[in-house]
């Protein structure tokens, strides 16, 4: 049987509690187990997996991360929400904290870029429904201007859906 998802991801931080902290305020993560000051594991609000999000600490010492500018390595994860009203006011938290560092339309995917205390990057992104996936919806990159999109699919439409939420 083939890979069907992602589970979890594991990041390596300098500080464990400004990592949860920006995790928990900014994405509304909570903190479901742990070892204080070495680990901990985060949960999406709306899931039902063990955890999402593992975070170890590895001190202040650390240096930045040189993937992608001088070596391999992972670029970003990407987080999915719901509505464009979710990605609109996480847009605003992650704007407030000086966090966010880009908005693309990438046609089927509507996407927020940001780093964490540590310059990890990562996405929030809101998916077109499949049944309003058409031609004007292909592979791009383009500014994202959230409040038309907001118009044209609505704040509250479930994005996803067909995709990579099953239907019914």
């Amino acid at each position: 049987m083939p890979v069907q998802r992602l589970n979890h991801a594991v990041l390596y931080v300098r500080d464990l509690d400004t990592s949860v902290a920006f995790y928990q305020e900014a994405l509304g993560f909570r903190t479901v187990a742990g070892v204080p000051g070495r680990a901990a594991f985060l949960q999406a609000e709306a899931s039902t997996n063990d955890h999402d999000l593992g975070l170890f600490a590895i001190g202040a010492q650390a240096g930045d991360s040189a993937a992608g500018r001088g070596t391999v390595g992972l670029y970003h994860l990407a987080w999915e929400v719901d509505t464009l009203g979710e990605l609109r006011r996480i847009a605003g938290v992650l704007s407030e904290r000086g966090s966010l560092v880009g908005a693309s339309d990438h046609g089927s995917t509507k996407a927020l870029y940001a780093r964490d205390p540590d310059g990890i990057e990562f996405e929030v992104s809101w998916l077109v429904p499949a049944d309003l996936l058409g031609p004007d919806t292909g592979m791009r990159t383009a500014a994202l201007d959230v409040e038309a999109e907001i118009a044209r699919y609505g704040a509250d439409t479930r994005g996803g859906v067909g995709v990579s939420v099953p239907t019914g």
